[in-house]
């Protein structure tokens, strides 16, 4: 079985401080993602107890490059909401300290999780939806797949929000416009 990957949008919900602490969503419960899937409330359940009887963590990773850890998960849980994630970018790190600079500046904005399916079903519109993963690491990403989660930085107003949202809408428009 192949090791798949979810990505994921930064939003409000999402921050990071002093450049190196980010928190948030890595993944969302009942929202289908551009794969035309769907994960289920609990699915990492089984997989996040297993990891912590084991004395393992879920990997920070830089692009799902398993050769370039950036930090670490010190906080990977379920809750209503989906895969809440909170964790350090190593500034000790040279793609640690890149990464850090890339998500401050709003040039990276995605999560992405790594996983294997263990249990799935199809519902009536033919979507896949995932009962049960294995989580192996989330990593920061350029291009994610779940447009709902988006990363902002510590303190920003919801007026800045806002305009983020804004900006992100008119630049959805604009691509729709232009691909046709």
């Amino acid at each position: 079985m192949e090791l798949e990957r979810k990505y994921c949008t930064f939003d409000a919900a999402v921050t990071v401080t002093d450049g190196c602490v980010i928190e948030g969503y890595a993944s969302r419960f009942g929202q289908c993602d551009q794969g035309n899937d769907v994960v289920s409330a609990g699915a990492y359940a089984a997989s996040l107890k297993q990891m912590a009887c084991g004395g393992r963590a879920v990997k920070m990773l830089w692009q799902h490059d398993p050769a370039q850890p950036i930090g670490v998960w010190d906080e990977v849980r379920e809750d209503e909401t989906g895969l809440y994630v909170k964790g350090r970018i190593l500034d000790s790190v040279e793609k640690g300290r890149e990464a850090a600079a890339l998500v401050a500046a709003g040039a990276i904005d995605g999560l992405s999780i790594g996983y294997r399916t263990k249990a799935a079903t199809k519902d009536k519109q033919g979507r896949r939806v995932l009962t049960e993963l294995e989580l192996w690491e989330v990593s920061l990403v350029t291009f994610p797949m779940l447009p709902s989660a988006r990363v902002a930085a510590k303190g920003e107003t919801p007026e800045a929000a806002g305009l983020r949202e804004v900006a992100r809408m008119i630049e959805t428009a604009r691509r729709t416009l232009v691909d046709g």
